[in-house]
């Protein structure tokens, strides 16, 4: 594998992880009435530690977390004193804007960027890494595509607005879209294993093994 960082005084690539604050009531609400508010709210705290810890085992250098709705829930407080990473807010009316503004504000500073959302338990250290990678065998995008019709990585090597615009978040259509944009732009495009994330009360159960809801 190449070399993910070229310098060891500056990081050329970053994982960008996006996160919402841990509020019971408004995180994972599709779990529930399964799941109480309050414990999807804990199950919501261990997908992005996990998040957080395979990015932090990664070989990638540079961590950043983009936080909603600010960065002031002492849960990103509590990240950023545990983990090498810099808390950010993320800034948009929908998640495709904010998602471009997070990746072009990183580009900014660093070659090639990776963005990850936080609760996808199929998504390793490997994954974050394979994904820098292909970036830097000059890919124009890499994407790990979701078992549910979206997808829980896009890396980038300069801004891409349109693939982005005029996307239904949320619905089955996200990645065949993102497809279609890709292949319009001419861009060259790297697609990862699919993973799948936690959305619905059966996505619980693929959990049982992982010990993850041992403590909700």
């Amino acid at each position: 594998m190449q070399e993910l960082q070229n310098h060891s005084d500056k990081a050329t690539s970053c994982v960008l992880i996006f996160c919402k604050a841990p509020v019971p009531g408004q995180v994972k609400t599709r779990l529930t009435p399964h799941l109480t508010a309050k414990q999807a709210a804990e199950l919501h705290i261990q997908l992005s530690l996990r998040t957080l810890s395979i990015a932090h085992q990664s070989k990638i250098k540079d961590i950043q977390l983009w936080c909603s709705p600010t960065i002031e829930h002492p849960f990103f407080k509590q990240c950023e004193q545990t983990y090498p990473l810099s808390l950010h807010t993320q800034q948009g009316d929908d998640l495709g804007r904010r998602m471009h503004h997070a990746i072009s504000r990183a580009l900014k500073n660093y070659k090639h960027v990776v963005l990850v959302g936080c609760d996808c338990p199929s998504l390793t250290s490997s994954d974050l890494e394979n994904a820098v990678s292909a970036l830097m065998q000059n890919h124009d995008v890499v994407l790990a595509p979701a078992e549910d019709g979206g997808y829980v990585l896009i890396g980038l090597n300069k801004p891409q607005p349109e693939l982005f615009e005029n996307i239904p978040w949320g619905t089955p259509e996200v990645l065949q879209l993102t497809r279609s944009k890709i292949h319009e732009k001419k861009l060259k495009c790297l697609e990862l294993s699919e993973q799948w994330d936690v959305d619905i009360p059966e996505d619980l159960q693929r959990l049982e093994c992982q010990d993850l809801l041992m403590s909700i």
